[in-house]
């Protein structure tokens, strides 16, 4: 019975809170296509589903990777939640038939709950589609542009496979939900490195991440220099400090 309110009160409180965003974006000519998009696709919700802790919604789609994983986290506040309390929004999905929105092609007003298909054949979006600028470096260059620069930014927990962590959330999220995990696991933030073994395994993986990644790489290597440049330019100062 008390799941049955807390279901009920999250719906209200979620329904209220969309409303009033609808409200607001009418009222200051915001987007009405950009309240009701997807966090993760950046897209009008397709078949929207909720997490029942914190109220967040997403297309049912966008979020099945997150519920694969042992200890799911919203992908938008990172708070842990139960797989099995995400229910479908019909809230959303009634105010997705209800709002209409100018297509951002043809300018046409067309129901949220049809704008993806409408987008999907609008002739006009494509055109600017089309026309969108390629990617260019900021700055002029002749060197190549790299294709095969590992990602040092983000990591992946070894244990759950919970995705785009940064350092300081990797450390934070293990210790949250993996700190009696037996398992022994390679180091994502080693193993990225240009030094990193991929295949040695932490036998002790969370004292690993406190002693070993309290600082972030980034601050004191450079990645652009290989070892042997590195020695050498190390045995070159202290010969001239000599």
């Amino acid at each position: 019975m008390m799941a049955m309110f807390r279901s009920f009160v999250s719906a209200t409180h979620q329904l209220r809170q969309h409303q009033q965003n609808g409200a607001a974006a009418a009222a200051t000519g915001e987007s009405l296509e950009s309240q009701f998009s997807c966090p993760i696709c950046l897209e009008v919700y397709h078949k929207p589903v909720t997490i029942g802790r914190c109220a967040h919604t997403f297309c049912g789609e966008c979020l099945q990777p997150c519920l694969q994983v042992t200890s799911p986290l919203c992908p938008l506040c990172r708070m842990p939640f139960d797989p099995k309390k995400v229910d479908k929004s019909s809230s959303v999905e009634k105010q997705l038939s209800n709002y209409k929105a100018p297509c951002r092609g043809c300018s046409k007003k067309v129901s949220l709950v049809k704008m993806r298909s409408h987008i999907s054949s609008c002739t006009k979006v494509q055109e600017q589609m089309a026309n969108c600028p390629k990617f260019v470096p900021v700055v002029p260059t002749s060197q190549p542009i790299p294709s095969n620069v590992p990602n040092r930014s983000t990591f992946s927990c070894p244990f759950c496979g919970a995705r785009n962590l940064d350092q300081q959330e990797l450390v934070k999220h293990c210790m949250e939900n993996h700190r009696n995990d037996p398992n022994k696991v390679v180091c994502p933030v080693c193993s990225a490195m240009p030094w990193g073994d991929p295949s040695y395994k932490s036998s002790n993986f969370l004292q690993h991440l406190l002693h070993r990644h309290k600082f972030s790489y980034d601050t004191f290597v450079d990645y652009s220099i290989d070892e042997e440049s590195s020695l050498q330019a190390a045995l070159a100062l202290s010969m001239a400090e000599n």
